[in-house]
């Protein structure tokens, strides 16, 4: 006969798995993971740290997240990586955002397209931003469209992405409705992710940082760069509050970069079951919307198939802007 601690033994892990999944057939994770495809210091690093300790935070995944970060090719490096090496591992989630459709909707990952992955879930949408040095003469946008239009040479633009990706088309469209024409003369300087593009503009190697609020907002707030403008439509709240929008500084241009995450393509149903509710029940608790309230990320709440159909709009809309200012055929 088994005793009583022998019985116990034997469904406490049936018992967990009912805690954390809600069903004794759900997919279980094992040891999870995020890759960041960027330097320390950017959006997409700031992705993953934050969901990762708010999922372990709320015990919704199994002790605490790995963060990896993987450079290289605009995120390029990991979404190869994903698809050639790891398309089945069910622990596996990657950062993501509007700058990742704008390169697969421009061709940007070589041979590789946005069915490849499964779209898990966004958790936010951050605001687009131009800034300058804290000690740059320039206080508004206008005025540094005026100077970027007088002498295009004068004013080198830095993002964190490519040549032709998220943070490059901000500037484009901001130029666009400053009346600059020949937008291809805007010098814009691409590197792998925010942190890395900040350092320049501190350095002095280039005269603006485009970029996102969340990314942002801690370089403002030590004195290092004066945003001067967020690509919303009306200003955020809360300590965003005094940061002005291009809107009403006469500048009809919004950004709206959102956040989430993609998954191997070869990741199971249930395991792609499992990253979509979790990923929901996060972000509908109080947690993260004091994370999302303290970065300025705005609401967005799509997950599953809703995500996945929202990121094929995404980059059919990003491809039909990349061919109207020719950077795509």
């Amino acid at each position: 006969m088994r005793t009583r601690r022998t019985i116990l033994k034997a469904i406490a892990p049936i018992g967990a798995a009912i805690a954390l999944h809600g069903s004794v057939w759900a997919f279980t994770p094992g040891a999870t993971e995020c890759i960041a495809p960027a330097g320390a210091g950017g959006g997409w690093d700031f992705t993953c740290r934050q969901v990762g300790k708010t999922l372990q935070d709320l015990k919704l995944i199994p002790g605490s997240m790995q963060v990896t970060n993987r450079a290289g090719g605009g995120g390029g490096v990991a979404y190869a990586e994903v698809i050639n090496k790891r398309n089945g591992d069910n622990n596996l989630i990657v950062a993501a955002s509007s700058a990742t459709a704008t390169r697969l909707a421009q061709g940007a990952y070589p041979g590789n397209n946005m069915s490849q992955v499964r779209w898990v879930g966004a958790v936010g949408a951050d605001y687009g931003i131009v800034a300058v040095a804290a000690n740059s003469p320039i206080n508004t946008l206008p005025e540094l469209m005026a100077k970027t239009k007088a002498d295009p040479s004068s004013v080198a633009f830095a993002g964190g992405s490519a040549v032709g990706g998220w943070d490059h088309l901000k500037v484009l469209m901001a130029a666009r409705k400053s009346g600059i024409s020949n937008v291809r003369g805007i010098k814009y300087v691409a590197f792998d992710g925010g942190g890395e593009a900040v350092t320049q503009l501190l350095a002095g190697k280039v005269q603006a940082f485009t970029g996102d609020i969340s990314e942002a907002k801690g370089f403002a707030d030590a004195g290092k760069i004066k945003i001067v403008a967020v690509l919303a439509p009306e200003r955020l709240e809360g300590d965003f509050a005094k940061f002005p929008t291009a809107k009403e500084q006469g500048l009809e241009v919004i950004g709206a970069n959102w956040r989430g995450f993609y998954a191997p393509g070869g990741m199971s149903d249930e395991a792609y079951a499992f990253w979509s509710k979790q990923i929901t029940s996060m972000y509908q608790s109080p947690e993260w919307q004091s994370v999302m309230a303290k970065n300025g990320l705005a609401k967005l709440n799509l997950q599953g198939p809703a995500f996945q159909a929202f990121v094929k709009e995404s980059v059919e809309s990003i491809q039909d802007l990349s061919k109207e200012i020719g950077i795509i055929k």
